[in-house]
């Protein structure tokens, strides 16, 4: 799922080939500012800009351009149709196109070459132009490795430079993708921004991109390019990677000179800065962009500072009289965060008197916060959904929770520079995390956009591989949940004061006991080290007879009904699980009588989508839902943390079905439920309407001895916050 779907999609034809663009605005008012991503390298297409557009279309209309040769755009084999000039006219034909007077101008590599070209010749269309990675032809050499074989020859070898030729291209253009990729993304723990790179590259034909190498370029010599370049009059922003292996950086150098531009190396940064460092490459663009005047009003930038120049302690936050303020960061992937989350702020207000709290987050997070009359922050509105995305990917009770949270890389991009343009505006004493991945790993990344104190909190550390039928796909989600882990590690040992408080909601035996993986240190050493203990945080607990008999009336159960409640969380992803309740249900009420069952279908599941039948009730959103649990005889939930302790807080049987391939409802979860004795594990492949059936009823008849569960954890977790609002 995209951060932003375009409001405006289509194809121009010129000179009969056709060319695609796509327009995403807020606004939809033809006069305002606007930014034309220029079509690129046809290796590639424009959703290489996906961590751009979703933010800078908050701001300005955008336009991106598929290239000829790939995208949706056509893939001619004559050389002629590639030239140089042709992609500068195609980014013209667009604007015509959509009545775009002028605009400011985006390119990468030799898409900058063709926005050079375009601002030189259409002086008067160009507001403005950024040039990453530019190729900028003659000014200098090509990379001497590069340069050791034409792209027409047959090369004596197929390492290397070799893979970039013609000859190796027909033979295995998979290979030279593979290889095209890590030089172009060099810098360590970028397997997303590579596999992206491929998955686009193989939408290309071969033989048209073998044209494109043919292709008719602006300038034949050095003199043709300086009297070009020369002819550019907009402001320049030229950004590069001072590990660029694809382009040498005296051609970034060279441009902004001889444009009297503005040049940013990216420290540490290979040839597409764009994909690797996208929060310092929006920011720059940003503040270019406003100092242009092609954008309104906006403030100073820092984040591609070096890393050495970075403080490593919180700084000091003067209030200015004001009352104390917080802002919390609540994760959307299930609702059980939020009520955690709840009571931690509540206990926190107890200590911090007067303290003012926003909640940035997400639906079904907000619904949860505003049934508790919280105040959930306007900038919220802008946040593209995590749970939408991963009710996108799931199948039949199956949620690959490491591979959707990897393929939600530019949803995390996007709510990061929205947390980054909200806390620019507005001053709070503390930052408050509950597994906000994308704070967490941006501010890790660009440490100096860190201002205010940040507590990170999580019930897990560690991806994990699920076994996989195929063993290349296992030995692959092996490697990649190891690198994943090993950024996380270098991050937090690099730069330990990005986080004031880590803290872990759980116990050290609730830490699994493996390994990050192969070289890496074992996961419960390592979060013994890097971690505060808050034990669980829950405000349930076993409730008195007097106070299960209120709650049962409260929800319309009956004294002699025997009550079975099903919930399966915040998101849609459970539907599979409360279809399948419905047959068990049938089912038990051939062994149990009396036997009543509600299905709780949670604020995102339509309750109408569920059949009806006799001892059935079908509910949404549930304000109480602990107490309704707490009232059930017996309960069939999903394997989330959250709903399965609060089981085991109140002390009620129930049997839980984790869903396939989700690591951390059957590693982690599972670890901890097993630790306190709680529930009984079935996966869906056990869970068939009788074998389910069966289970509840053994489960109703059976004595309940859950080892208790800790009632504290809020209070410890806002004592630990209350000490970096009061140090502020």
């Amino acid at each position: 799922m995209r951060a932003r779907s375009p409001r405006l999609e289509g194809t121009i034809d010129r000179d009969g080939v056709g060319v695609a663009y796509e327009v995403f605005d807020d606004t939809h008012d033809p006069g305002s500012p606007t930014v034309v991503f220029a079509p690129m390298s046809p290796v590639v297409h424009s959703r290489a800009w996906k961590a751009q557009v979703p933010y800078l279309s908050r701001y300005a209309t955008v336009v991106t351009i598929d290239p000829r040769g790939n995208g949706r755009s056509d893939r001619p084999r004559d050389p002629a149709a590639y030239a140089d000039r042709a992609y500068a006219a195609d980014t013209l034909a667009v604007m015509d196109h959509l009545g775009i007077r002028s605009a400011a101008l985006v390119g990468v590599c030799s898409s900058a070459w063709w926005s050079i070209v375009a601002a030189a010749e259409h002086p008067d269309r160009v507001d403005a132009l950024v040039a990453i990675a530019p190729q900028v032809p003659h000014v200098t050499d090509p990379h001497p490795a590069r340069a050791l074989h034409a792209f027409d020859d047959v090369p004596p070898t197929d390492e290397g430079w070799a893979k970039d030729t013609a000859w190796y291209w027909r033979r295995d253009y998979r290979g030279y993708l593979d290889f095209f990729a890590g030089q172009v993304l060099p810098e360590p723990h970028s397997t997303k921004q590579r596999d992206d790179f491929v998955e686009w590259g193989l939408g290309a034909d071969v033989e048209a991109q073998i044209a494109w190498k043919a292709r008719p370029p602006a300038t034949n010599t050095l003199e043709e390019t300086l009297e070009l370049v020369g002819r550019v009059r907009c402001p320049v922003l030229v950004i590069h990677g001072d590990d660029d292996r694809c382009q040498p950086a005296g051609r970034a150098v060279r441009l902004a000179e001889l444009t009297h531009g503005r040049r940013v190396t990216v420290p540490g940064s290979g040839h597409l800065p764009m994909a690797r460092e996208p929060v310092v490459v929006n920011l720059l663009m940003r503040e270019f962009l406003t100092d242009a005047g092609v954008l309104g009003p906006s403030r100073p930038m820092a984040a591609h500072a070096p890393v050495s120049d970075v403080p490593v302690t919180a700084p000091a936050v003067r209030r200015g009289g004001r009352p104390p303020r917080a802002l919390y960061l609540s994760s959307p992937i299930g609702l059980g965060h939020a009520r955690r989350d709840l009571a931690v702020v509540r206990a926190l207000r107890e200590r911090v008197p007067g303290l003012e709290v926003d909640w940035l987050s997400q639906s079904p997070v907000t619904t949860f916060l505003e049934a508790h009359g919280e105040r959930v922050h306007p900038a919220s509105r802008w946040l593209a959904n995590e749970t939408s995305h991963l009710e996108s990917v799931a199948g039949e009770h199956d949620l690959d929770a490491f591979a959707a949270i990897r393929d939600m890389d530019e949803i995390l991009v996007h709510n990061f520079m929205v947390f980054s343009d909200l806390v620019e505006g507005e001053a709070y004493d503390l930052w408050t995390g509950d597994e906000a991945w994308e704070v967490d790993h941006f501010l890790h990344e660009n440490p100096r956009l860190k201002r205010a104190p940040y507590a990170w909190l999580t019930d897990f550390v560690g991806w994990v591989p699920m076994p996989r039928e195929d063993a290349a796909t296992s030995a692959r989600e092996a490697e990649l949940t190891a690198d994943y882990n090993a950024e996380m590690i270098e991050h937090v040992e690099r730069l330990p004061g990005v986080r004031d408080r880590s803290l872990f909601v759980g116990n050290p035996d609730d830490v699994v006991d493996t390994t990050f993986g192969p070289g890496l240190p074992r996961v419960r050493n390592w979060v013994r080290t890097h971690y505060e203990f808050t034990g669980y945080i829950t405000d349930v607990c076993p409730p008195s007879a007097a106070e299960r008999d209120s709650w049962r009336a409260e929800f319309g159960i009956a004294p002699d009904d025997t009550a079975c409640v099903v919930a399966v969380g915040g998101s849609g992803v459970g539907t599979a699980l409360l279809r399948r309740a419905v047959e068990a249900h049938t089912l038990a009420r051939h062994h149990v009588d009396g036997l009543r069952t509600i299905l709780v279908t949670g604020p995102r599941i339509p309750p109408g989508s569920l059949p009806r039948v006799p001892g059935l009730t079908v509910r949404g959103f549930v304000r109480d839902l602990p107490r309704l649990l707490a009232a059930a005889d017996v309960a069939l939930v999903q394997g989330g943390l959250t709903t399965t302790m609060e089981l085991a807080a109140a002390g009620r049987p129930f049997v839980y079905v984790p869903l396939r391939h989700h690591f951390e409802q059957n590693v982690h979860v599972r670890h901890r439920l097993d630790n306190y004795g709680a529930g009984r594990c079935l996966t869906w492949e056990e869970a068939d309407p009788d074998r389910l059936a069966g289970a509840l009823v053994e489960e109703l008849g059976r004595e309940v001895h859950h080892r208790p569960v800790e009632r504290d954890g809020a209070v410890r977790a806002a004592e630990a916050l209350a000490e970096l609002v009061r140090a502020g």
